[in-house]
Parts: structure tokens; sequence; C-alpha cells
């Protein structure tokens, strides 16, 4: 299985690389143990989603020791009592969602001296099963985050809506981070990322196309 995950990270990246230099692939090893993503991390990939803390952790803080340009996402929702040790192992956030999160992670940082980067999670249709910043609340959450906290915000995340097509909201998203001079998106997974890249995306998530169907 292992060797078929480098083999399909190196399909996806040949395609990535044709489209753009600028597109960072998130390669998204949750529930993955590190004798399958091994492969990758000797062929040289850097970039890697989890979305437990706790399992992040259990993983890669003896690899990163080792290894420290290895750079950990946090990919999915972080709660405020995870904050701590989301912050002494992730090098980015992409599911900022709130200002009592916000100022959770601001406080943190401070206490272990690092700066780490975030993205703000959109949340379009306001769907509840779903966390992040409403469309109408944007802006003034980026410049609480920015100015008032100075988090490092690069950027915007988002997931569109299942059965919706993908490239309104990626559209949508690109304006957003323009309006609000952020250089950074992710957005698209396995199923969506040549959309995405279409519409300015920088990371994309990429968990079953590489790895096939989680354990």
């Amino acid at each position: 299985m292992s060797i078929h995950a480098l083999e399909n990270f190196k399909k996806i990246d040949d395609i990535v690389k044709k489209v753009s230099n600028k597109v960072n692939i998130i390669a998204i090893t949750k529930t993955f143990p590190l004798e399958i993503i091994n492969p990758l991390i000797d062929y040289g990939h850097l970039d890697y989603g989890e979305n437990r803390v706790k399992e992040a952790i259990n993983k890669w803080s003896d690899l990163l020791k080792k290894k420290s340009n290895l750079k950990i996402h946090m990919v999915g929702s972080l709660q405020t009592n995870k904050a701590k040790d989301a912050v002494s192992i992730f090098s980015y956030i992409h599911s900022l969602d709130s200002e009592k999160l916000a100022n959770i992670l601001s406080k943190e940082e401070k206490a272990i001296n690092k700066k780490i980067k975030y993205f703000i999670q959109v949340n379009f249709d306001n769907e509840k099963q779903k966390s992040g910043i409403s469309v109408d609340l944007l802006d003034d959450f980026v410049k609480f985050t920015k100015n008032d906290l100075t988090l490092d915000v690069v950027g915007l995340m988002c997931i569109p809506p299942v059965n919706s097509n993908p490239d309104t909201y990626f559209s949508a998203l690109k304006k957003m981070a323009d309006k609000n001079k952020l250089s950074e998106l992710s957005m698209g997974m396995s199923n969506d990322y040549k959309e995405a890249i279409d519409h300015g995306a920088t990371f994309i998530r990429i968990g079953s196309s590489i790895f096939g169907q989680r354990i």
C-alpha cells in the first residue's frame, strides 16, 4: 500500500505542477500509520494533514525532532481545550473559526513563543454541521485576528456543501481572500482539487487519492 501511495502522490504532483508551481499538496494522513506515510517523507514531501490533535502528537512528535522541516497541518475542527497541544505540534491550522478559539490560540502562542500560520474557515451557507465564520462576519473577523491579536492569518479555507457545484464556492472564496488581502487559499480535496486550482487554490488537501480508503 505504501508503494502505491507514493505512486499516487507522484501522479497528482505531476498534474499539479503542469498547472501551477504555487500549489502545495497537503497529504491527509489521518488514521494512517507512519509506515504507510514514510515513502512520501523519504521522497521529500513536507506537508501532511491531521484532523485530531492527539493523533498528530502521537504520530509526529518524535519524527519532528529529527526532521524539523516537516509541516503538520491541522485540517479538522479544533476544540478550544485542544488549542495548547495544537500550537505545540502544528505549523498550520486551517480551521480558525471563532473569537474564543482565536483568543486562546494567541495566548498559547505567546506562552511558548511560537508563531504558526492560520486559515480562517468560511461557512458559506451557515451549515450547522460545519464549523466556520459566516460570510457576513468574515471581514471583521479577519481584522480582529490580524490586527488585534496579531495572528499570522495567511488565507481562507472552505469545504463546499455536499452535492453542490464547488466552482461557485471556490470562486467566492477567492474574491473574499482578495478583498481582505490574503494570499493563500486552502480549498480542494481528492474529488475537486482540479477545480480548486482553477480558482486559485494554493493548498489542496488530498487524502483518499493518495492513500486509498481510510483504515
